[in-house]
């Protein structure tokens, strides 16, 4: 797969962000930060959230993949086991496991940066498992290749899903983006919404 670049910098939302995000995951967002990375297409992907959420609960997950597309495809490669195979050879590559380690402390270090979670785990398993691949293709996306190891491999072995153009189709827009799928029951596993 030709993988998308990362969006550099991190971009504000604007208001087609945030109506892209309601129709991604089929509600307001919340927490949300910045645009962490954007599809070819030119949608949200990827998000920065907060920390907290605005009424103070904790939310680990920095980097939240709203891409509906992207994310069914990655369930896929979850419910073929991908995941588990990655956990057992965590536990017997040192490299992998020195380098999954590195990206888990990339991730609490950005999110520490914003505001510091004390006790609470980086995200996606991190660091001696695999729980949440869309939560490391996340990553992945927006830190750029060579950060998260997995998120990268995960990232390869998913189709162009942008290919078929935007997954929402915001109004006045030009284009047809077909049917809009929901990318949060996929992804609610993982951070508890």
């Amino acid at each position: 797969m030709e993988t998308p670049p990362p969006t550099t910098p991190r971009t504000e939302p604007t208001e087609a962000d945030v109506e892209a995000f309601k129709q991604q995951l089929g509600r307001p967002p919340r927490g949300l930060r910045a645009i962490a990375h954007r599809c070819p297409c030119g949608q949200p992907d990827v998000v920065e959230t907060a920390p907290r959420l605005p009424d103070g609960t904790p939310f680990p997950t920095l980097y939240y993949l709203t891409c509906p597309r992207a994310a069914s495809a990655i369930g896929t490669l979850e419910a073929n086991g991908v995941m588990k195979e990655m956990t057992e050879r965590l536990g017997t590559d040192p490299e992998l496991a020195a380098a999954y380690r590195a990206a888990h402390e990339d991730y609490i270090r950005r999110r520490d940066e914003i505001e510091e979670l004390k006790g609470f785990p980086s995200a996606g398993g991190m660091p001696d498992r695999v729980k949440c691949l869309h939560v490391l293709v996340g990553h992945s996306l927006a830190a750029g290749p060579g950060v998260n190891p997995l998120g990268d491999e995960a990232l390869a072995m998913l189709p162009e899903w942008w290919r078929k153009g935007p997954c929402v189709t915001l109004p006045g827009s030009a284009g047809s983006a077909g049917s809009v799928e929901s990318a949060e029951s996929a992804t609610e596993k993982e951070d508890g919404r």
